[in-house]
Order: structure tokens, then sequence, then C-alpha cells
């Protein structure tokens, strides 16, 4: 494959972005401790939760082995919390009052990174761009 086909890849091109996206989001988040995944892992708990890890996997597109090594840090600094199902081979994750503080803290500085990018993307842009991504994974 030559570079100039390579420069046209759809996966090559979403996947830079998102690594540029995820290095403003972690600057932003570095005062409370937390990485932009580990935001959107506790969003998505306290939204959804108590969860099963599956369901938490699927909700995220994220396979279970990834979800795992992830939740480990949060669970450790005592963030979320696992506990079997009612089939103990399901494990049910919540989040827990310390995990609902330092996203509390978190989320101003998550808002202020979301508003910039939205301001320097412009509405209509950022609004089609949203649209988009949602398309896209729909699609896989």
């Amino acid at each position: 494959m030559d570079l100039h086909a390579f420069e046209n890849c759809t996966c090559f091109n979403l996947r830079k972005a998102t690594r540029a996206l995820t290095q403003i989001y972690d600057d932003a988040l570095r005062p409370v401790g937390l990485r932009a995944n580990q935001v959107a892992i506790l969003t998505i708990a306290k939204a959804m939760g108590p969860i099963g890890m599956s369901e938490l996997a699927s909700a995220l597109v994220m396979d279970r082995t990834t979800l795992t090594r992830n939740l480990k840090p949060l669970h450790e600094a005592g963030y979320l919390d696992s506990q079997p199902g009612e089939d103990k081979r399901r494990r049910v994750i919540a989040l827990t009052s310390k995990g609902r503080r330092i996203l509390a803290e978190a989320e101003p500085l998550w808002k202020e990174t979301q508003t910039r990018i939205a301001d320097n993307l412009g509405h209509t842009r950022w609004t089609r761009l949203l649209g988009d991504l949602s398309h896209v994974t729909q699609l896989a």
C-alpha cells in the first residue's frame, strides 16, 4: 500500500483524531487524576448501574478483556465496586460514593473541554461530527 492511499484510510484517520482528542481531555482531567476513558466508564456506570460486565462492555464498545484492564485502577481507587450477580458467573459493577464524588469533580473540567472543542469546531460541524460518528459506530 502506498502512503497516499494509507493517508486516506478511514480507520487511520479516526484513530489519529481520537488520539488527539483523548490527549486534550486527558490533559484537562489531570487535576482530578482521571483519564478520558475512565470518566466514560464512571459515567456509564452511574447512568446504567449497577450494570453487568457484558452490558458495560457493550455500552462502551469495548471487549471484556480491555474493560477488565480499565476497571482495575478504578476499583483499586475505590470508585467502583464489583459484586457477583444473581448468576455467580456474572459480575455487576456499581459506582461507589467515592466514585460519585470524583466524577462530580471531573464534570466541570470535562464540560469546559467539551465546550471549547465544540466552539472551535463550530456548532454545525460539531453536531454533524457527532451524528457521523454515531452512524459509523452503528455500522460497525
